[in-house]
Formats: structure tokens, C-alpha cells, sequence
């Protein structure tokens, strides 16, 4: 890997150019490459620093992307802790003062050493002593002040579920796609290719009278049964399915396997990069889903991880330091998932338009 991030300019010979100094293609490639790297992995970084963020270091402008917060003092004679700024006293020194109240453009001020004397001080010429601290009790707070779990509960369950399904019915009409001949195959597939032509949010309130009449209101089958069969998970895994040799199944059925064993022995294991890429999608899918759970579930006992960050967001306060170190959390398992299986994407689409 190192090897690789670090070679050079070649001539036609295989010689490197200019021996160790590096060539200006070397530098327009770094540039290029370290330009991706920030456009596309920086918001997730201010994101995963700004959750570490007090809610008073949020507001502050300008934005810093450490989480920086104001420095605080103890000082006698008051209960609680004082903010520090460098201020000009009244002789025009540059000192460490603590505020004690603040009236329109006058601060009032002391000085921790010795707070009899109070300083009024302009606004304009003083200036917040910051210091890094990272406010680890964004993530803490929320197990104590929300049920966290039961929200992770329900969205790793709708999750995981979903994606089983998904594979299973997928799968199956896949192989009856790919390997069986029956009079309007062909149509059967375009009609379900056609699906992907209609927007979902056409079919949100049929879909909500079958759930509605199926008693699945505030259930969380009543998320997951109306998405588990997908136009684009059946395309997917059919056109795999149809590189998978007929001469294997032949010689299956000539020693008696049934159907079922067909499709489970044989079928499924071969067909298993296309089932890696369709589980990928189907996880990211239904982890992210935030419409169609809004619609179902109005009870908080069986809210989602996405449907929870919503009511972060009031509508006179909103606690972004909850609400930003939440999405980093339900940002990790798709993130894992996507770490550990993205080779088989590549590889899976890559073989499934291959005939």
C-alpha cells in the first residue's frame, strides 16, 4: 500500500523521472487526490468534532472546527464558576478577567486574584480565553436523558429483519426469473423493472390503508413487510443468476434434488457476491429510511434512530450538541458495515451485467 501511494512519475522506459525529485503530474495528482480526500471525508470530520461541542461553543461565530469552549474560573465570593477574557483594565494592560455580569456593551469584571475590585470593561476589548475540551457528556447524556436503547433496539431489529427478507423473496424471484421458461416471463420482468419508474411517494397512501387494515399501525412489522420485496434487488440478483451455468441445475435434478434444494444448495452460494451487494444496499436502505417509519409510527416506544433525531429539533430550541452526537452514533453501523463489505460492491455489480 505504501509502495503504491508513493510512486512516481514513469517514462516509457520504466524509469523514474528526474530520479527522487518528483515530477509536476506527481504534484497535480497529490493536489487532485488530497482535494477528494477533504471534499468528501471533511463534513464528517467538522460533523464528528462539532459533537464533542458544548451547546455554547456551537454558537459561537466564527465556527472552529476543535471543540474549543471558554475557559472558566473559580473565583470567592461567587457560587458559580466565572467565564475568563482578556480584557484592557482601566490603566490599558492586557489582563485575565473573569465576568461577572454583563449590562448592553459593559461587561462588569474582576480579577480572580482579587475580586474586591470590580473593572467595567467594553465588550469590544475583551476576548473569550479559549481552551480544548472535548464534551464527552454529549454522548453520555444521552442514555440518561432519552431511551437511547430502545430507539437502537428498533432500528437494528427493522433493520436486520428487513435485510433477511429482502435476500429471501429477492432471491427466490430472481431464480424463477433466470431459470425457469413460462409464458410472460419477459413481461413479468419489465412490469417489475417498471415499478422503479414510479416515485414512492405515490404509493405512501395505499401502502398506509393496506398497513392501516392489517393492524399494523404503531408495529414495527407494519415498516418492515411493505419493502422487502424491491424492483432493483430482483434486477440485481437475476442478472447474476443468469451466468450460473443451466448444466448445474440439470445435473441436480437428475439426482433427484428438489427445487428447493436447487435454489438453497446451489443457487444461493454461487450467487453469493450479488447477495452481499443487495445486503449492503437493503442495510443502508432501511438504516436511513425516515419517511415511510413517520408515517407508521406515532408512538415514541417504537421510534427509529431516525425518527429519535427528529425530536431533537423543537420548534423554539433545538439541542444540537444531542442532536449531532446522535448522528454520529447511528452513522458508525452503516460506516462498519460499509468498511467491512464495499469490496463486494465493485465485484457484484461488476459480474451481474455479465452474460
Amino acid at each position: 500500500m505504501a509502495n503504491f501511494l508513493t510512486r512516481k512519475y514513469s517514462d516509457k522506459q520504466g524509469q523514474k523521472y528526474g530520479g527522487t525529485s518528483l515530477h509536476w503530474t506527481d504534484w497535480v495528482s497529490y493536489a487532485y487526490l488530497l482535494a477528494g480526500l477533504i471534499v468528501m471525508f471533511g463534513p464528517v470530520l467538522w460533523l464528528v468534532m462539532s459533537s464533542f461541542k458544548t451547546e455554547s461553543a456551537l454558537s459561537q461565530f466564527p465556527p472552529t472546527f476543535l471543540p474549543y469552549t471558554q475557559k472558566e474560573v473559580v473565583v470567592a465570593g461567587y457560587d458559580k464558576p466565572l467565564p475568563l477574557f482578556m480584557a484592557k483594565d482601566g490603566q490599558g494592560n492586557i489582563r485575565e478577567l473573569a465576568q461577572v455580569r454583563r449590562i448592553g456593551l459593559v461587561s462588569t469584571m474582576v480579577d480572580p486574584a482579587a475580586p474586591q475590585t470590580e473593572i467595567r470593561v467594553n465588550i469590544n476589548d475583551r476576548k473569550p480565553v479559549n481552551e480544548l475540551k472535548f464534551a464527552a457528556g454529549n454522548y453520555t447524556e444521552l442514555f440518561g436523558k432519552f431511551a437511547f436503547g430502545t430507539y437502537l433496539w428498533n432500528s437494528v431489529f427493522i433493520t436486520v429483519v428487513a435485510t433477511i427478507l429482502t435476500l429471501l423473496f429477492n432471491s427466490m424471484a430472481a431464480f424463477a426469473l433466470s431459470k425457469y421458461q413460462f409464458t410472460g416471463q419477459k413481461t413479468v420482468f419489465v412490469l417489475i423493472i417498471a415499478t422503479l419508474m414510479i416515485p414512492p411517494t405515490i404509493i405512501l397512501v395505499p401502502a398506509f390503508l393496506v398497513i392501516s387494515e392489517l393492524n399494523l399501525l404503531n408495529n414495527l412489522w407494519g415498516v418492515i413487510l411493505p419493502a422487502v420485496a424491491t424492483p432493483t434487488g430482483v434486477f440485481l440478483l437475476r442478472q447474476y443468476m443468469l451466468t450460473i451455468p443451466d448444466e448445474l441445475l440439470e445435473a441436480a435434478r437428475m439426482d433427484n434434488a428438489s427445487e428447493w434444494r436447487i435454489y438453497w444448495k446451489i443457487i444461493l452460494p454461487l450467487a453469493a457476491p450479488a447477495m452481499a451487494v443487495l445486503a449492503i444496499f437493503s442495510f443502508m436502505w432501511r438504516w436511513n429510511d425516515f419517511l415511510w417509519p413517520l408515517i407508521v409510527l406515532s408512538k415514541s416506544e417504537h421510534f427509529t434512530l431516525q425518527l429519535a433525531l427528529n425530536a431533537f429539533q423543537g420548534e423554539l430550541n433545538t439541542q444540537w450538541h444531542y442532536l449531532l452526537a446522535m448522528t454520529v452514533i447511528t452513522l458508525i453501523p452503516i460506516t462498519l458495515v460499509f468498511a467491512f463489505l464495499q469490496k463486494y460492491i465493485a465485484t457484484g455489480i461488476a459480474s451481474a451485467g455479465v452474460k
